[in-house]
């Protein structure tokens, strides 16, 4: 089942009796396992829309619930947009295509399952070659808690500057970045671009990266005005985290996103 940990949040409507996104309950795996699989497709749809491809660039996985030694993800090089329940596939750790005809971007394969082997908590991660994250990334530096979007970040993510800029094909390229990954739901890989991870659900790992995007391209136009930012105390900038920032969050700011693609692109479905 679906596990998005304490939900309480400031979100959470008091009153009984209204329309509020549910968190999911399955009485098979087989019934997860399609639920996770279509979000899966929703996620790369969402990106489709957000402009995240680059060719056959980005990847986004997340662990069968059955075999949690096994991940779905996107298949190599089949736009965003065109990714549906039926060509996805299912890849062990060592990158060999279990279920699936299309191949497995290799990349993809030495990052996400570095990291999903490295922490079996983590179920879902997202990587894309998007441009205000990788031009972010150059910088080398962390996001500055100088909005609240910002502050969902902070104390939450991390800068990888290892192989910074190498393309990440030697198993020791994700090694470095698993190790990055200790309780934190981001990082900022230097010269390369974004990841995000979640330990409860591919929804909140894709809007998390959608958000971190969007935070780079914000400090990115601040910075281009040439005035210093005002930047959230640390102790206000840790309640906006703590209040803004969880998995739930993430999972929640998804349920809109999810609804409009279920009404607006029915063929992921296929």
């Amino acid at each position: 089942m679906l596990d998005l940990g304490n939900r309480q949040s400031i979100y959470q409507p008091e009153q009984e009796g209204l329309i509020f996104p549910d968190v999911p309950e399955f009485d098979t795996v087989e019934e997860e396992r399609r639920h996770l699989k279509e979000r899966l497709v929703g996620a790369c749809r969402a990106f489709a829309l957000e402009g995240f491809d680059y060719g056959f660039a980005g990847h986004l996985t997340i662990r069968d619930p059955e075999r949690p030694e096994l991940y779905w993800t996107n298949p190599m090089a089949v736009h965003f947009a065109d990714v549906k329940v039926s060509n996805l596939i299912l890849v062990d750790h060592a990158g060999k295509v279990i279920e699936g005809r299309h191949a497995v971007n290799r990349a993809g394969f030495v990052l996400h399952a570095n990291v999903h082997e490295e922490h079996p908590d983590i179920l879902a991660m997202c990587h894309a070659h998007t441009t205000y994250g990788t031009a972010f990334a150059a910088l080398g530096r962390p996001l500055r808690p100088m909005t609240q979007d910002a502050c969902a970040f902070f104390e939450d993510h991390v800068i990888i500057g290892d192989e910074a800029g190498a393309v990440a094909v030697e198993n020791h390229a994700g090694s470095n970045v698993a190790k990055a990954f200790a309780g934190v739901k981001a990082a900022i890989h230097q010269n390369h671009g974004l990841l995000t991870a979640s330990r409860h659900s591919i929804e909140s790992a894709a809007f998390w990266f959608i958000a971190l995007e969007r935070c780079c391209r914000q400090e990115l136009l601040v910075d281009a005005t040439g005035h210093t930012p005002s930047l959230v105390k640390p102790e206000r900038a840790r309640y906006s985290r703590e209040h803004v920032g969880s998995d739930y969050i993430g999972w929640l700011h998804f349920q809109p996103i999810w609804d409009n693609l279920c009404r607006t692109q029915p063929d992921m479905f296929d």
